[in-house]
């Protein structure tokens, strides 16, 4: 029987990724936040990032990725790599790359990965897929909150400009556009706490009887 998936996509601070954190934990499942790879690309090898991609020696321990070897956690939330890593995902030499080094996180007892495209192209078999949404005012608001609680300077305006040109960008480019799988279950998160959405997720885990915990 194949390793299940439950695969969690949207937009930049849809909240997909402490939500598909929480859901992994719950669930016993292993995680992968794919858009730390391409962020981690960035680190590693800007120069020649179709090289990098194929030679990424990277780790998910817990809440801290390591890139050969070292914490690099901090590092992948800065701004400016997030904007440049939007940039380098659309190069399709990158995203192939990178294709066999996401599915190869699909291990037992199951994986909960979240990202762009995992449903509609990583994983199009999965158990489970979700794409979360929320308004762009929302998300702008939770980035600024994310920025600020670490002692980041952070300009609100320009935030949910670069939010609005992101989504734009990664949905009109001609690889793994952003869009939700046909078959995906569809969430807004504008209005809800992360214990909501992890809990209606969760349900649709149960309703499919993905996990080895109690939900």
């Amino acid at each position: 029987m194949s390793v299940p998936v439950v695969a969690i996509d949207g937009p930049s601070a849809s909240g997909k990724g402490v939500v598909a954190q929480r859901v992994a934990q719950s669930l016993g499942f292993n995680y992968l936040e794919s858009g730390a790879l391409y962020r981690l690309v960035v680190l590693a090898g800007p120069d020649d990032p179709e090289r990098t991609a194929a030679s990424l020696a990277v780790e998910f321990r817990g809440d801290r990725i390591l890139l050969s070897g070292q914490d690099v956690t901090e590092a992948l939330r800065e701004e400016a790599v997030g904007v440049r890593a939007s940039d380098v995902a659309q190069r399709p030499g990158v995203r192939q790359a990178l294709l066999r080094r996401q599915r190869e996180f699909r291990r037992a007892p199951g994986l909960v990965a979240e990202g762009r495209d995992m449903g509609s192209v990583v994983f199009p078999d999965a158990s489970l897929k979700v794409f979360l949404t929320a308004s762009a005012a929302v998300r702008a608001q939770r980035r600024y909150k994310q920025l600020i609680d670490k002692g980041i300077d952070a300009n609100l305006h320009a935030l949910s400009r670069d939010l609005v040109q992101r989504d734009e960008r990664d949905a009109a480019r001609a690889v793994a556009p952003l869009a939700p799988a046909p078959d995906a279950l569809q969430l807004d998160t504008t209005g809800q706490t992360v214990d909501e959405v992890v809990g209606v997720i969760l349900g649709w885990c149960r309703e499919r009887k993905l996990g080895g915990r109690p939900a």
